[in-house]
């Protein structure tokens, strides 16, 4: 992890097997908690990091891509592992939304954690939009 209060902090995450690896820049610890059917079962804690701010470093070719419903969520994982890193979120398409579970380090406790009614997701995307 690096600081930088002008440029923001730059943290590294990955799957599980290491397969996948990324790196992302972010300016405010906020992350969302989804209730939605996905979400929960997954255990995603979502960081919507905008393209010029994520990098993925090794895995590309690892990716399995999963849709549903709208299918205008990408939601990819790695296809050794099955761990869900990043996607490309419906209510963020242009972005990435980063599980903030698999950032390396124990970082979760710096991320101002705001709940989501994923299950009514209709009525309350515009929240987080």
């Amino acid at each position: 992890m690096l600081e930088n209060p002008e440029s923001g902090t730059t943290y590294e995450g990955g799957c599980h097997c290491g397969a996948v690896r990324f790196r992302i820049t972010v300016d405010r610890h906020e992350a969302i908690d989804c209730n939605c059917s996905i979400c929960q079962k997954k255990g995603f804690l979502h960081l919507i990091v905008p393209p010029n701010r994520f990098t993925l470093l090794q895995g590309e070719e690892m990716l399995q891509t999963y849709t549903f419903n709208t299918e205008s969520a990408k939601h990819l994982f790695c296809k050794q592992c099955g761990i869900h890193a990043f996607y490309r979120p419906r209510s963020h398409p242009d972005s990435f939304d980063v599980n903030v579970r698999c950032l390396d380090g124990d970082v979760g406790a710096k991320f101002a954690v705001t709940p989501f009614d994923g299950q009514n997701w209709e009525d309350n995307i515009q929240t987080i939009r």
